[in-house]
């Protein structure tokens, strides 16, 4: 793209952005003057969440996991340090460098949630919050509690270690959270400051920036569609460039794993830190947004294709080494070792979110819909006191669940995702309406001609594919009503008020056009079959192993349920259909699955290391029925052992 043509779009921009003045209305995303997408999102509060899968998970975060989680981050000492640098008392800084990002994490969470019901206690808190984090920012703007004192002197010398970018990206999206739910700027005003002061001062002819670990392209690109200056666009554009690891002296090594450094329409495979890479891969689709930049298009695409065909679990979990919390090679989808950072799995949500609106394409909805019910949902107890930091796909047994990590990013990013949940549910477009995810809810908001709508959804989705839908529009309108079929759904049929629809195949929308008149009711129903999945053979960990899929939902095998260890389980009998029971008083209420197995006897832990072929083929595996739960249910009742993937062999006697 042109410098002046990159000029006319940031005016155009800055222009309509400044022309908005209703914050209530805008999005976890605002997008709505964004020239390069397809859809826009509602706003959180647009969405009322009823009884059902997320309500109880939603409950618990605002009643438990977002009080609790202050209460750790005080005890802690994380708000003592914004103290302790607004009173200049040289005191040493409680927890890593990055800690700043926790608690604004934790404020992005408390003011989403206000959206989908006012607290004022909680209100008080935030207000209180920001004026501490306020009284420690200098007046050049620049505001980082471990970069203060005796670490002043080092600012943006370890720029790919400091995470002092890191922590405005976060403190920018808190404010800018907390705007869009109350229409106060005061916590917005903090980190637009500080990103002023380095639009002012860094850039390709002034000194050079880095963000190290990315976040703060996002919170940029957000913060230029809030307020309309151009210059925060600016910003995030020339960190995306990666033109300066020549002056920074960036190894091969640093620029691989911060995912950061180079030009990111170079990249051309996810590598490195797996959170660093999901995070820079949703600022430049936020990027793209603004730009259309077809560079970074194609650089998305192929780094999508990457991803979801050779670097992501079946969970929608990614990051398969522990060390450097990384990538690994394609097909290195380690089970019991594998990384699965529950903040991963949150940066793989994101970009597909954003995905979805630049495209509208349906794919982008799967991978969401994915990782949001698995391998993020599987971040934080039922009760929402206990988060997972890993997230493998087996276990022996060990501890995963704490309630606190030296290292504070997945529990309040956890808690912001359930918080924003509703703002993900549907979006809007020059035709009509998209319905992405299913949910007893009400959507109460506008198509984009202005006319009002609201949308009932009944359901018991993801336990049971019906769907009802009742049409409310203000007034009798022509729209088009966009239902997402999942590319799971085994089966797929589709009505309106009574009369048959053509549906269309699984992996896309289906696109109901006609004159719309308030109580038109649309049926929707997705087959839930349990699906035997297998994995491609250069997944070695998965060679020879099945998983089960029910709808949106992966199942494993936990030790409690079963009569028999978890290692010496086996799958069997495959065209043997699966029982399903619905147990309202086990964790949580859940459906179980049931299909018959096969278990070592005498136990494997009593056969030779190695044997010959024909003395292990004739190892007899006596009947036994395996009893499978949702993935993000587990160790819910302790450490204990779990499978995913399970050995799949032929019923011996």
């Amino acid at each position: 793209m042109t410098q002046q043509r990159l000029a006319l779009v940031f005016l155009a921009g800055a222009t309509a952005a400044l022309a908005a003045s209703d914050w209530s209305n805008q999005g976890i995303v605002y997008l709505d003057r964004s020239p390069h997408v397809v859809l826009h999102p509602v706003p959180v509060h647009a969405v009322e969440i009823g009884k059902g899968f997320w309500y109880g998970r939603r409950a618990a975060n605002v009643e438990r996991s977002i009080p609790t989680m202050l209460e750790l981050l005080e005890a802690h000492g994380i708000v003592e340090n914004f103290q302790n640098v607004a009173a200049h008392k040289n005191a040493p800084h409680n927890g890593p460098l990055y800690t700043d990002s926790d608690l604004y994490k934790w404020m992005e969470a408390a003011a989403w949630s206000l959206q989908s019901g006012d607290n004022p206690e909680l209100r008080r808190k935030l207000d209180s919050l920001t004026q501490v984090i306020a009284s420690a920012q200098e007046p050049n703007g620049y505001l980082n509690t471990y970069w203060s004192g005796d670490m002043a002197p080092k600012r943006f010398t370890e720029m790919y270690r400091s995470h002092e970018l890191y922590c405005l990206g976060h403190l920018i999206q808190a404010g800018i959270a907390y705007y869009r739910s109350t229409g106060s700027t005061s916590l917005m005003n903090i980190g637009e400051r500080f990103a002023s002061y380095l639009a002012a001062d860094f850039g390709p002819d002034k000194r050079p920036l880095l963000t190290g670990h990315p976040e703060l392209e996002m919170a940029l690109v957000e913060l230029y569609r809030t307020t309309g200056e151009a210059k925060y666009l600016h910003l995030a554009g020339y960190l995306l460039s990666g033109v300066e690891t020549a002056r920074l002296h960036l190894t091969p090594s640093q620029t691989t794993y911060l995912f950061s450094g180079l030009p990111f329409t170079s990249r051309t495979s996810l590598v490195g830190h797996a959170v660093r890479a999901m995070y820079a891969s949703s600022g430049a689709t936020d990027y793209y947004a603004e730009t259309g930049d077809q560079a970074y298009g194609k650089t998305l695409e192929t780094l999508w294709q990457d991803l979801t065909r050779r670097k992501m679990y079946i969970t929608g979990g990614v990051g398969s080494r522990s060390e450097g919390e990384a990538f690994g090679e394609p097909y290195e989808l380690p089970n019991d070792q594998a990384y699965g950072e529950s903040c991963a799995a949150i940066g793989n949500m994101m970009w597909n979110f954003r995905m979805l609106q630049v495209t509208g394409e349906e794919r982008f909805a799967d991978v969401l819909e994915r990782a949001l019910y698995n391998g993020v949902n599987s971040g934080m107890s039922l009760d929402g006191t206990l988060y997972c930091y890993r997230n493998p796909l087996s276990s022996r047994g060990d501890k995963i669940r704490n309630p606190w990590y030296e290292t504070t990013c997945c529990p309040p990013n956890l808690e912001r995702t359930l918080a924003e949940l509703p703002g993900m549910f549907y979006s809007t477009g020059k035709d009509g309406i998209y319905a992405h995810l299913y949910h007893n809810s009400r959507l109460s908001w506008h198509l984009e001609d202005g006319t009002g709508i609201a949308i009932e959804q009944k359901t018991n989705y993801p336990w049971d594919g019906g769907v009802e839908l009742t049409v409310e529009p203000a007034r009798q309108e022509s729209f088009t009503l966009h239902l997402r079929i999942p590319a799971w759904a085994s089966e797929v049929s589709l009505s309106v008020n009574g009369q048959a629809v053509n549906a269309p195949a699984a992996g896309s929308y289906a696109a109901i056009s006609r004159t719309w008149k308030a109580g038109d009711r649309v049926s929707l129903r997705l087959g839930m079959k349990p699906a035997i999945m297998t994995a491609n053979p250069l997944i070695e960990s998965d060679y020879g192993k099945v998983a089960v899929q029910r709808g949106p939902l992966i199942f494993c095998l936990e030790q409690p349920d079963q009569s028999a260890p978890v290692g010496d389980l086996v799958f069997t009998g495959t065209r043997e259909p699966f029982q399903e029971a619905m147990h309202d008083d086990l964790l949580g209420g859940i459906v179980e699955l049931s299909h018959t197995g096969g278990v070592w006897d005498p136990p494997a832990s009593a056969a030779p290391l190695y044997a010959p072929l024909p003395a292990a083929q004739a190892w007899a595996r006596r009947p036994v029925e395996l009893k499978f739960i949702p993935y993000y249910a587990w160790a819910n009742r302790g450490p204990q052992a779990m499978e995913v993937w399970v050995p799949e062999a032929a019923p011996r006697k």
